[in-house]
């Protein structure tokens, strides 16, 4: 038996692309743009698996077109765009990634949070525009300090509670809101 057979619907990180390469044969959309659904469904035909994105709609449509289709999977962690139901009724497994971007997210929600209270985004458009003409002064683009202060977070999912542990560096006290947690 040969070597299963996947379409994957945009180029995704190295390390995933080169186990899949290792262990199947991969026919791959190089573009940076999604592939259209005539696309996907001339190229889900003879695969055995498909691993798309939330651009990508996997319907009936895309369904009857891979009789050979085992798994959809989604390099997301929401798959709304997948017809689970369809898929079940047919046995093809749907799987996602749900925890892939919690650290990315939460790390960002700390970059954007850090530059608001610090006014780096102020300060780097006044250094590139040439108004640094003067030496250092004590009070420009002081913004405020994080350290130490209250942090308030709505909804505390895996997101929310990776954000509340970056705080703890911070030395920050956590208020939070959740519809599921008292």
């Amino acid at each position: 038996m040969g070597k299963p057979k996947v379409y994957v619907t945009r180029v995704i990180p190295p390390p995933g692309l080169d186990i899949l390469k290792e262990h199947c044969e991969v026919e791959l959309h190089t573009e940076e743009t999604p592939p259209s659904k005539e696309e996907i469904i001339e190229k889900v035909g003879d695969k055995d698996a498909l691993l798309c994105l939330l651009t990508d709609k996997i319907d009936s449509e895309v369904m009857d077109a891979a009789p050979n289709l085992v798994v959809i999977s989604t390099y997301s962690v929401g798959f709304d765009h997948i017809d689970v139901e369809e898929a079940t009724r047919r046995g093809i497994y749907v799987t996602n990634t749900p925890g892939v971007l919690t650290d990315a997210v939460a790390d960002f929600t700390w970059a954007l949070l850090l530059s608001a209270a610090r006014r780096v985004v102020e300060a780097d458009n006044y250094v590139r525009a040439g108004e640094w003409k003067v030496g250092w002064i004590p009070t420009l683009f002081l913004g405020a300090a994080v350290y130490g202060k209250t942090l308030g977070i709505v909804g505390l999912g895996r997101i929310g509670r990776a954000v509340a542990e970056r705080a703890k560096g911070f030395n920050m006290k956590v208020l939070y809101y959740d519809i599921y947690r008292p």
